[in-house]
């Protein structure tokens, strides 16, 4: 789900340190040089860039390099061979859908002090950041899903725009009657690669239906009956009408410019895509994701800084660090800059954040939903899990499978990876 976000300020340690104190510097008199793998790329870099500068004027005793790492993307293969060989960054930019797997290792540092003693963090942040009750890691980035519409094609259509309250139902009849085959219009759109930008966006129809990703006994998934095939039926609908455009690559590059052209009604997304959809020049309106049974809910995707063990000074440095970049003042730079959803109530409240809400259509939308924000579980079996739902949503958006054939293969796979010792 990958895109964004930031930081905060609070005591560290038994002596502790406050934002506008000076950290110490090494042993050796000079600066603690902390490594950070930041993942990021243009804007969002720039805006990391001016925020390290400026902790380094108020921490003279750190420095923060940014000069290494790569893109989120492939942060994990990265940090996984760095760690085999000895040679690791002090925090890095995970997704939170591979923390479980980074965390197992022993280089991997607790968070808990930075975590407890930030700012009031959402539920879904923290939630995202905590295996087995331990807290492994720092919230770096938050957002949520929503639907975003094309006002003029749903005036064209004659349809009214949705109300907050609405079902899935509603979305299915609304695609049908947006679509066009004759002009190329979709009523909607689904990428359609088998990846996690495929998954994520069914699992608040199961926990909407009361299942879960992982069923109690850990043993098997959580939605193997009614709720997954009740999931995958909205999929089946929409492909059935032919009022879904099916992303065919990676990234969903192409549903997303298909949508900022006009030839797609609507579609569920984060508030990453908003400044594109603004920059397109389409009239939209931004309501909460439809639901089964009238309970709101939207899944959230917290992304992380974690931080690796390269001995206590720079350890300490990378909490201090974390701990200011996370704190309001911090977090609605980058939120606002870089475009992402605040970290915590604090930025909420901040008037840049208000402004930004206030400038930008439908923004708080996604803020709201936050409320009712789920993360999937921090679980080292997920990506195997992930790829068994791809693979079932695609085969039902093609037509290749029925929901009950579909999801019955996907259970098969994924409750055998769950069987797998970790």
């Amino acid at each position: 789900m990958g895109t964004s976000l930031t930081r905060r300020v609070f005591l560290l340690g038994s002596a502790g340190l406050a934002a506008g104190c000076a950290a110490p510097g090494s042993a050796s008199g000079g600066p603690v040089t902390v490594e950070m793998w930041h993942g990021q790329e243009d804007t969002a870099l720039d805006v990391l860039k001016g925020l390290a500068a400026d902790f380094e004027r108020t921490h003279p005793g750190i420095r923060i390099d940014l000069g290494g790492g790569v893109l989120a993307d492939a942060m994990l293969q990265k940090i996984t061979a760095a760690l085999a060989s000895g040679s690791y960054p002090d925090i890095a930019y995970v997704f939170g859908s591979d923390l479980a797997s980074v965390a197992r290792s022993p280089q991997a540092a607790e968070m808990t002090e930075v975590v407890d003693n930030g700012p009031d963090f959402w539920p879904a942040a923290r939630e995202a950041v905590t295996i087995n009750g331990r807290i492994r890691a720092v919230p770096a980035l938050l957002d949520s899903l929503a639907v975003v519409c094309n006002k003029a094609l749903f005036a064209q259509a004659g349809l009214p725009l949705p109300a907050d309250d609405w079902r899935w139902p509603d979305f299915v009849a609304a695609a049908a009657k947006l679509t066009d085959a004759s002009a190329g219009r979709f009523g909607t759109a689904w990428p359609g690669v088998g990846d996690e930008d495929t998954v994520w966006r069914l699992w608040p129809m199961v926990w909407d239906l009361g299942g879960e990703i992982i069923a109690k006994d850990g043993k098997h998934i959580g939605f193997a009956g009614d709720t997954g095939v009740r999931a995958l039926e909205v999929v089946r609908d929409l492909a059935a009408a032919k009022s879904v455009y099916i992303d065919p690559k990676s990234g969903s590059d192409q549903m997303y410019q298909a949508f900022q052209s006009g030839a797609i009604g609507m579609v569920p997304t984060g508030p990453w895509k908003l400044p594109d959809i603004v920059d397109a020049g389409i009239d939209y309106h931004v309501v909460p994701l439809p639901t089964f049974t009238g309970r709101p809910v939207t899944i959230s995707g917290p992304d992380t800084w974690t931080v690796f063990d390269n001995g206590t000074e720079r350890v300490q440095a990378a909490r201090t660090f974390l701990s200011w970049l996370t704190a309001p003042e911090q977090d609605v730079r980058w939120d606002t800059g870089a475009g992402s959803l605040p970290l915590s109530h604090g930025a909420q409240a901040l008037p840049e954040w208000q402004k930004a809400t206030e400038e930008t259509e439908g923004l708080s939308v996604f803020v709201t939903a936050l409320d009712s924000a789920r993360v999937k579980p921090v679980h080292p079996a997920y990506p195997q899990i992930s790829q068994a739902v791809g693979v079932a949503i695609v085969s039902v958006l093609l037509g290749q499978a029925s929901p009950a054939d579909a999801l019955r293969d996907c259970a098969k796979v994924a409750d055998a990876a769950l069987l797998i010792p970790r």
